[in-house]
């Protein structure tokens, strides 16, 4: 009897492609926090990147409307409903001045899957995408997924996390096909000043590259912070230019999961044709949603805006009491990114953390605080610490980590 075949590695059951994936870490940390809060301990997670407010009640009424509608529970176009995408577009010039045909508009399940599609319709294997760090998590994955190579260039606290044109220059190469830029922020909460936009848009077009701008915070600014468009400072730039967005973070709609893109009518053609085949239309229901979002009024926006800013500045306040944490002042978006590089390698509870990884970690087990580690970003060193959650959650959770962290010696 001759024996059995042998059975397949774990690794040959898996492409190589998907098995090189790395797991959000943002998502892995929030999920950590929430198994331990299950367990009943009173942990306080500084791992989300989402709103803690509802949904606005005009978005809840239009989806409530739409569920009872027979004409959205059926398929739809792959593109998106032409109402939302018109809205998008009118969306667009209002709060940007950037002016695009609803035809070049490309309804997508979420900002992260505009993302995804955004690099697999421009990138061909071994192209080369600028990738300005500390990053977000999604982008080297999703650029390595469409077969691309990200090429990492960091900026550090010394100049507020923006990568200047000098060092975007010397990242440069003949493969170099794409820069994404991306402002406000995530997970430093760094926003560019209009003349430097500008200026790297002026050198992009110069160059012959793409840009790939996210604008998914573009409301979340402080300070008298603007977050200008760059096709809108540089308009010649516009038909190399996809801009990425989404209800998620102004609208705190993230779990409806609608995002687009828009972009020169080809490239928007070419990627709503690998969206038919991939997933078909969006939810009707999410996008009815999302029509009653764009089209409305951002007092809640504006509302949500100024309760951040208020987190923003107690965080910023609390994190300078620590010792060994240097924090730049953010001025976009609803996180902050301190270094504590001063800390790695000191010993704290008779442990000698040697990087973020393992000192995020020890305060995940000794002060009950989850953050994500810079690893996850591109940049060893730093922790990212969203502030969208309660203020008292946030003094309780910056409190008992500097309290460990006092400890340091």
């Amino acid at each position: 009897m001759s024996a059995p075949a042998p059975s397949p590695s774990p690794a040959a059951r898996v492409s190589a492609r998907i098995g090189g994936i790395t797991p959000s870490a943002t998502l892995a940390v929030d999920a950590k926090a929430r198994e331990l809060k299950a367990q009943g301990r009173p942990v306080i997670g500084f791992g989300a990147g989402q709103p803690d407010f509802p949904t606005p009640a005009n978005v809840l009424e239009a989806a409530e409307a739409a569920v009872r509608d027979k004409v959205n529970h059926g398929y739809t176009a792959a593109g998106g409903l032409p109402e939302l995408r018109e809205a998008i577009a009118a969306k667009t010039v209002r709060d940007s001045g950037f002016e695009v045909d609803p035809g070049r508009v490309l309804v997508t399940n979420g900002g992260k899957q505009a993302v995804y599609s955004a690099f697999a319709t421009l990138l061909d294997p071994g192209d080369e995408v600028l990738l300005p760090a500390p990053y977000w998590t999604t982008y080297p994955e999703s650029i390595a997924l469409a077969g691309g190579v990200g090429v990492q260039v960091t900026a550090d606290e010394t100049t507020g996390y923006l990568a200047t044109v000098e060092q975007l220059e010397a990242a440069r190469t003949p493969r170099t096909k794409v820069l994404l830029f991306v402002s406000p922020s995530n997970p430093t909460g760094a926003v560019y000043p209009r003349e430097q936009v500008e200026a790297i848009g002026r050198w992009a077009h110069e160059n012959g590259l793409w840009v790939i701008t996210d604008e998914i915070y573009e409301h979340l600014v402080y300070d008298g912070a603007e977050a200008p468009s760059m096709p809108v400072l540089v308009p010649e730039l516009a038909d190399r230019t996809i801009v990425l967005n989404g209800v998620a973070k102004t609208y705190s709609m993230t779990g409806w999961r609608v995002g687009w893109l828009l972009g020169p009518q080809d490239v928007v053609k070419a990627a709503t044709a690998y969206q038919s085949h991939l997933c078909g239309n969006v939810s009707n229901v999410a996008q009815r949603a999302a029509l009653a979002a764009v089209s409305g009024p951002l007092d809640a926006v504006f509302a949500m805006r100024e309760a951040f800013d208020a987190r923003r500045k107690k965080a910023l306040s609390l994190l300078s009491e620590i010792p060994g944490v240097e924090t730049p002042v953010p001025l976009g978006a609803f996180y902050v990114y301190p270094s504590v590089k001063a800390l790695l390698g000191k010993e704290i509870r008779g442990e000698r953390p040697a990087d973020t990884v393992a000192l995020a970690d020890l305060i995940l087990r000794e002060a009950e605080v989850a953050v994500v580690p810079g690893e996850a970003f591109g940049t060893p060193g730093y922790f990212r610490i969203s502030y969208a959650l309660d203020e008292n959650d946030l003094a309780e959770g910056i409190a008992r980590m500097g309290r460990l962290l006092a400890e340091a010696r």
